[in-house]
Parts: structure tokens; C-alpha cells; sequence
């Protein structure tokens, strides 16, 4: 059983305790010395840590997504804290509940799977609540939706992200559905429903949040079609023309060429989805920024990579932290856009 979480780490604290392994890379110092890089995460977050002493040798005993016991102690390091590890052991993970090191939302997968057969049973549309239910009755597809994260790092990345993120967005269809004349609500939910399916196979979520090999060659738009023409095939009667609007929505719901998209949005409900899956993206973002940086002394966030800009948090700054302003200027060398950046820039 985990002692302590690496949120609650404080400088010049002493730590034994089992975290696991997000990224080991062989260094050298400038003396030429080699040394591990690691990064260790638990449930509440990551630090970056070092082994200074016999790192060749301590690497050779565990690797990347390894359960590690790390003795050693929290330092001081541009501006956040880092622990140098003294000590550093593979652990069996038939001991580790799992859920005390990934991320997870803060609902239950059941209760939000509840939810979502709730919205599925109130479909109108008897061939596309037949489709949505189809997918939420196939147990394989339906135990990896109560898991995956909508991401691997920008926007819901924990357990349970991609239904909170589907459950967010049929929550905004049903207020635009009122909005709107003439929308085909239905249709609406079941892009909302279905656009991301595909991450479920897109992305791994055993341990440390990755791609797969099918989703790194495929992606989940892809993945996503195949998905549903399987889907389809068990259901002859199924309209021609709903099925090429639904599989229109996901084929465009990145909005653009350039992120992704194979087609431009072409229809109401495409375009509406579009706009509403890049909103809830951004702002759960934004919040979840925010909320990590509310603890420190400035009304602004750390610069934004992938938005090019600080982020105003004045309002939500705790009663500990001071009002402070930071220099807007954009870093010297801000890096450019990596992968998972380019995941929710995208959107």
C-alpha cells in the first residue's frame, strides 16, 4: 500500500515508497559521468528524478511501465522539486492496485456508463439506438470505455476520461438540440457518442498512458469506421444514408485537413459536433491547467505551448496564493508542437 503521493511531496523530503517508471533515459553529466533520468508517476501526477550513483548498473533492473520502490530524497529544481534516488527496485506487480498510479476521473465508470445507457435508451430513432446499443452491449468494447482516457496528455488523460468527455458532449448536444430548428438529435448523439470510439484501441492504458501499434499506424478515426461497418454488418436494415451521415461526423470531426481530418465538416450536425468536441477539449484543458497552477503566486499560468499564451487565473487562485503578474513574453525557445500537443490543437 502506497505511504504518500508525489502531490504531497515537499522539498527535503525523505521518500521510500512504489511509484511507477513514465520514462527512463540514460544521461551524462558534464563531468562524464552516466546517470538515469527517470520520471515516476502515481494517481496524483509525475516527478522527474535522477540516480546519480551506479546508474548503469540499477538500470539494467527495470525498465519503462515498471512498478519501481524508490528510496531517496525531494530537492529543489527550477522551480519544482525533483527526487534523487539512492536506492531504486523492480517490485511484483501482483501487489500494486493499479488505480494508485494512473490518473483516473473522479466519477465512477459504472455510474458514468449508467448515464450513457440512459441517453442511449431515450433515442427516438429506432435503427440508431439499436447501433449505440450495440456497441455499449459488446463487453469487450464496453470494459475498455469505462477505462480509457480521451487522450494521452491534453485533455481528459486519466481512467474514465473518454466517457466523462462523451458525457460532456451529449450534454451540450441536448442544450443545442433545444437551441437549433431542424437538428437531427439523435444522429447528433451518436456522432457525440461514437466520434472517439476508436480510442479504445488507439491508446494503451495498462500502465503509463501510450499508442498502440494500431493506433500510432491507423488512428481512431479509422479505427472508429471499421468499428461501426462491424457494427452494421448485424444490422441489415440499418439506413444507407444515416450511416454515411454518422460515419461522415467522424471522418470530419477533427474539423480541418491539417489535423487530421480525411473530409471538412459537410453537414449541420458535423459542424456542430466539430465545435463542441474542440470546446469541451479546450476547456477541460484550460480548468485542468489552472487547477495544477492554482497553488502558485501569479494570477497567470505557466506559458501554454500548444495556445501560445498565458492563461488568466486570477479569480481562482487560492486564499494562500499572493496576486502577481508574470511577463507575457513568449519563452526564448518554446518548443515546437509535440505529438500530444498536436492532439488537442487539432481538436
Amino acid at each position: 500500500m502506497k505511504k504518500i503521493f508525489l502531490k504531497y511531496i515537499k522539498e527535503k523530503s525523505k521518500i521510500e515508497d512504489i511509484f511507477l517508471v513514465a520514462k527512463k533515459e540514460m544521461g551524462m553529466s558534464k563531468s562524464g559521468k552516466p546517470y538515469l533520468n527517470i520520471k515516476l508517476m502515481d494517481k496524483t501526477g509525475e516527478m522527474e528524478a535522477r540516480v546519480w550513483d551506479d546508474a548503469e548498473d540499477l538500470s539494467k533492473k527495470f525498465g519503462r511501465n515498471d512498478f519501481v520502490k524508490v528510496k531517496g530524497a525531494a530537492i529543489a529544481y527550477q522551480g519544482g522539486l525533483q527526487l534523487n534516488v539512492s536506492e531504486i527496485t523492480k517490485i511484483d506487480e501482483d501487489g500494486v492496485a493499479v488505480r494508485d498510479f494512473l490518473p483516473a476521473s473522479d466519477r465512477g465508470p459504472d455510474e458514468m456508463m449508467s448515464e450513457l445507457e440512459s441517453i442511449v435508451a431515450g433515442m427516438k430513432n429506432n435503427c440508431i439506438r439499436k447501433l449505440a446499443s450495440a456497441f455499449l452491449e459488446d463487453e469487450e468494447i464496453r470494459n475498455l470505455l469505462k477505462l480509457a482516457p480521451a487522450a494521452k496528455s491534453m485533455h481528459h488523460p486519466y481512467l474514465g476520461g473518454l466517457l466523462e468527455h462523451i458525457l460532456s458532449l451529449c450534454g451540450l448536444v441536448h442544450g443545442v438540440a433545444k437551441h437549433y430548428q431542424n437538428i437531427d438529435k439523435d444522429l447528433l448523439l451518436a456522432g457525440a457518442i461514437l466520434h472517439d470510439i476508436g480510442k479504445i484501441y488507439e491508446l494503451r492504458f495498462e500502465r503509463a498512458f501510450d499508442y498502440s501499434d494500431e493506433g500510432r499506424l491507423l488512428g481512431h478515426i479509422t479505427i472508429g469506421i471499421g468499428m461501426i461497418d462491424k457494427k452494421l454488418e448485424s444490422l441489415p436494415d440499418f439506413p444507407k444514408e444515416t450511416a454515411l451521415l454518422l460515419k461522415h461526423m467522424l471522418l470530419s470531426h477533427h474539423g480541418h485537413l491539417d489535423f487530421g481530418s480525411p473530409k471538412r465538416p459537410k453537414t449541420v450536425e458535423a459542424v456542430i459536433l466539430y465545435y463542441l468536441d474542440d470546446m469541451d477539449s479546450k476547456v477541460q484543458s484550460m480548468q485542468a491547467l489552472i487547477e495544477k497552477e492554482k497553488e502558485i503566486d501569479s494570477k497567470w499560468t505557466s506559458y501554454h505551448k500548444m495556445y501560445e499564451r498565458y492563461i488568466y487565473k486570477g479569480k481562482y487562485l487560492s486564499p494562500q496564493a499572493l496576486s502577481g503578474d508574470r511577463d507575457e513574453k513568449k519563452p526564448m525557445a518554446a518548443a515546437e508542437n509535440s505529438e500530444t500537443e498536436l492532439e488537442l490543437f487539432k481538436k
